[in-house]
């Protein structure tokens, strides 16, 4: 076990990709940019996440539906990360443009690196769910894949379906001379296929067409129960379709047919100088564009073989951006069994959040928030609290202004009614809603267009940022003056997520931190320029500095035998200069724990460089999202919950903010949060130098612990 392992705990090696081309460093490595040595990429650790939630879905600890679901997830994840960062990448790789990343690869060397390792991964992704389909089957739930398997019955009821519900829908479209290639959409199912007509004996003239399945109707059909049996079997659409090919194709015969997926550039550029006065509606029009980005992966079943070949030229894709798949493509359609009847013994059972903060009357709930900050915990306490506090506001007749800032929202989310509902009311109502929340964007234009229909005065983001920092401000009259309270959380305000993610969340009347606040709503919504302010950091002005300022003072107290700690939680470590920050701390003598959810671009474990830091990722049902930063400060802590990573995006090119933790209580239940999260030997990854994951596991006379649900008690 290497340095930054923990002592006392069994371990087991999980399938990981450690890089061949790291060196062992030794203990004169320069702590500076440009050493290769000192850093990971960026976004083969992101690859490495993704594994580790592959991981989950082998895991037969795990209830078999969650397997399953873990699975989907990494699909998921795989193909937004190619419509993103690989799409960025491929097209710096074919200008040309050799940009160097952290641990000094070109563009042209991370892109192949990066689909060799997705190809390897794409291989384990279809190992689990080979094992997931057969205990699938042990549980009565059939997947039929083979034609052959339908029975006499089941064939006029597929028939019967198909005339019913598929047919008119269908669309083939042939391909040759006078019909060029279609541009197919974004991520959707489509069938390849090769003909040739009756009266061409010989086969020559060979016709290539595509039919796409359609999404408007579901991927599984339930096939006619079994009188003797209470299995349920389902049978793909694109399966029924194969069937009926010769409805679409009257008089031509089936050479060949293979499935296939394209997976498209869907990152969205837009120019905001040139279209400041109009922001709403370029983002309408970018988000058009979205589905007709450049092809930068291709996914086709396995042995398409001319299929294949005539796609990728189609397509102008280099091989190595070609996956072949071997069974069901599109995995993420396999969420359909999460939704199945009579099966919540095929999953986890979550329990009942607390109730957390609650109050029922406009006069004890900001009373309490006046007596004491309340920090809550979601999902292990409730997200309600919030949503309780907004109705009351929206109700209240003392309550005269609300301001809030909306990253990402749930579908159902009741927080946009109550803002409404406040307007409407006759109170100020100011929302900051971010139109560039990737993959949200037409979401949040809803929402927005909805707001703006109820009065609510509604900020489209800022120019050249994203507003990503989470910010409620409630302003009431009381006894013939204005006070302010404050909500600040690490997450977003999305009812369905916060029931999965793990975040942190603050009420506050201090009133130093809600005037802090209401400058920065007022700066925002001005395009003033940011001012420090008392108690809270926001980025993109001061966060960082402050941030390296902080990590510097624990360095100075270790050189001068003061107590040094550091712990952070956070979901990506990639800034060079916080990397280059705590390399430095480690060598003054500062323990460090990172519990670093996905991509870690520091290497732990070098000698005489971060020997002193260690480095864990914990992946479980929960989905680890809060971002906390403890600093021991000689014996007087510090704790700051942040909605900001420590990447370049968060400190340059977001509104973020990160705000201190003031009373000791939620201080101390803070450290006992962190100190469970270091102690968690189920869930827990701990980062190797040589950039793999070592899986911690219980020792013999070691009780396990798993941090998610451990969690329960704190």
């Amino acid at each position: 076990m290497s340095s930054n392992s923990t002592k006392g705990l069994g371990i087991y090696r999980i399938f990981s990709f450690p890089n061949p081309r790291i060196m062992t460093a030794s203990p004169t490595e320069k702590i500076e940019l440009g050493n290769q040595n000192i850093f990971f990429d960026r976004e083969l650790s992101w690859v490495d996440f993704n594994h580790r939630v592959l991981e989950e879905s082998f895991d037969k600890e795990n209830p078999l539906l969650e397997r399953l679901k873990f699975l989907c997830i990494t699909e998921s994840n795989l193909d937004e990360f190619f419509m993103v960062r690989v799409a960025g990448l491929v097209n710096l790789k074919n200008a040309g443009i050799e940009e160097r990343s952290l641990n000094g690869k070109r563009t042209s060397e991370t892109v192949a690196e990066l689909y060799t390792k997705v190809g390897q991964f794409v291989k384990r992704q279809y190992e689990s769910l080979d094992d997931i389909l057969i205990e699938l089957k042990e549980n009565k739930i059939v997947v039929v894949q083979d034609p052959s398997e339908l029975a006499g019955d089941d064939i006029q009821f597929v028939k019967n379906y198909y005339k019913r519900e598929v047919s008119s829908i269908l669309t083939p479209l042939a391909i040759d001379p006078s019909h060029p290639f279609p541009h197919i959409l974004n991520r959707t199912l489509n069938l390849g296929i090769t003909l040739y007509s009756d009266d061409d004996k010989n086969k020559a003239k060979e016709l290539f067409a595509i039919v796409q399945v359609p999404s408007v109707l579901p991927r599984f059909l339930q096939l006619p129960p079994n009188k003797e049996t209470d299995v349920r079997r389902y049978f793909p659409l694109e399966e029924i379709i194969k069937l009926h090919l010769g409805d679409l194709f009257y008089g031509m015969n089936v050479k060949q047919i293979h499935t296939f997926k394209i997976v498209r550039d869907a990152d969205i550029s837009i120019n905001e100088e040139q279209n400041i006065g109009d922001l709403l509606t370029t983002m309408k029009n970018e988000l058009k564009n979205r589905m007709w980005g450049d092809a930068v992966r291709l996914d086709v079943h396995s042995g398409a073989g001319h299929i294949k070949e005539l796609l990728r030229g189609l397509l102008e894709l280099e091989e190595y951006q070609v996956m072949e798949i071997p069974t069901l493509l599109s995995l993420n359609d396999m969420m359909f069994f999460q939704g199945l009847e009579k099966t919540s013994h095929l999953k986890y059972s979550y329990p009942v959040p607390k109730s957390g903060f609650a109050a029922k009357k406009s006069e004890s709930i900001f009373s309490e928030i006046r007596k004491n900050d309340h920090l809550l915990h979601h999902p292990y306490e409730s997200f309600k609290s919030i949503e309780d506090m907004l109705k009351i506001a929206s109700q209240d007749p003392k309550v005269l202004a609300i301001k809030m800032t909306l990253y990402r929202t749930s579908g159902d989310s009741p927080i946009i009614q109550f803002l409404g509902e406040a307007a409407e009311n006759g109170k100020q109502v100011t929302v900051l809603v971010e139109l560039k929340a990737r993959f949200d964007e037409e979401r949040n234009i809803r929402w927005a267009k909805k707001l703006e229909d109820s009065g609510v005065h509604v900020v489209y983001g800022v120019v050249g940022l994203k507003i990503h920092c989470k910010m409620l401000l409630i302003v009431r009259r009381e006894d013939d003056k204005l006070n302010r309270y404050v909500h600040l959380g690490t997450g977003n305000y999305n009812s369905t997520t916060a029931r999965f993610y793990t975040d942190l969340s603050l009420f506050t009347a201090n009133p130093e931190i809600t005037e802090d606040v209401a400058i920065l709503f007022n700066t925002i919504t001005s395009s003033g320029k940011m001012p420090r302010l008392s108690k809270i950091y926001a980025a993109p002005t001061f966060l960082k500095e402050e941030f390296l300022h902080l990590i510097q003072r624990e360095t100075d107290n270790a050189k001068n035998g003061k107590q040094a700690r550091v712990i952070f939680k956070m979901n990506s470590l990639v800034d060079p200069d916080v990397i280059l920050k705590l390399y430095e701390a480690s060598q003054a003598g500062v323990k460090i724990d990172l519990i670093i959810r996905g991509i870690c671009c520091l290497r732990p474990g070098i000698p005489g460089v971060s020997d002193r830091i260690n480095v864990r990722s914990i992946v479980g049902r929960y989905l680890e999202h809060s971002r906390i930063y403890s600093f021991e400060n000689g014996g007087k802590p510090e704790v700051y919950l942040a909605s900001a990573d420590c990447m370049p995006r968060n400190f340059l090119r977001r509104i973020e903010v990160m705000f201190p933790i003031l009373q000791d209580k939620h201080r101390k239940r803070i450290g006992k949060i962190l100190e469970l999260l270091l102690r968690d030997n189920t869930q827990a990854r701990v980062l190797e130098s040589d950039g793999s994951y070592t899986r911690l596991a219980p020792g013999d006379d070691d009780p396990a612990v798993n941090s998610q649900i451990d969690m329960v008690d704190i």
